[in-house]
């Protein structure tokens, strides 16, 4: 029995060692380890230039919608050329070479006529697709509703009424000029 007591004091003894060194190996600091951070190397800030290409195309009073868009693409692509020179100007001017576009922009148009003596006048067609504006509102045209004339007292005979010649009218030519503008931002190399 002697030796059944001393092998249950010797297992408990064991048991309550193992835990203890549990505890102390759970308390015991994590073996640390050094991480060293590699640099992320940083790219210096994008540099741009903004410019406005500005042109106009001439535009025939009365146009078709096909017509008038067709004079406000044209007037669109020689706004990006003007914005394009705009922009190798500024960048020579500050040393740097013009590198690729970087966005684009449609910025709308307008159209202006003008008749005799240089006097605005209204546009009379259709309005192209000027895209980027908000709602396009057709001009209201100058045909203004002409009332009756009221019956007249008078009698015209034919013994009597003179010969009326045609007077030559004099036709109001107006011509109109459609603008655009286009915004450009290229990076600089």
């Amino acid at each position: 029995m002697r030796i059944a007591i001393t092998a249950i004091v010797a297992a408990a003894l064991a048991i309550l060692t193992a835990s203890m060194l549990g505890v102390a190996s759970a308390e015991a600091p994590a073996p640390t380890t050094t991480t060293v951070a590699t640099p992320v190397p940083v790219s210096p800030p994008l540099r741009t230039v903004s410019v406005q290409g500005v042109a106009t195309a001439p535009l025939a009073q009365g146009s078709s919608a096909s017509s008038a868009t067709a004079s406000y693409r044209q007037a669109m692509a020689a706004a990006v050329s003007d914005g394009q020179s705009k922009a190798e100007f500024l960048a020579g001017k500050v040393g740097a070479t013009l590198g690729i576009v970087q966005s684009v922009t449609e910025d709308g148009g307008s159209i202006e006529c003008r008749g005799e003596e240089s006097r605005y006048t209204e546009y009379e067609g259709e309005q192209p697709d000027f895209g980027s504006l908000g709602s396009t509102v057709l001009p209201e045209r100058a045909a203004a509703a002409v009332p009756p004339a009221a019956p007249s007292s008078h009698k015209v005979t034919t013994k009597h009424r003179k010969a009326r010649h045609p007077s030559a009218k004099t036709a109001d030519v107006s011509t109109c000029t459609l603008s655009a503008q286009v915004s450009l931002v290229y990076a600089l190399d």
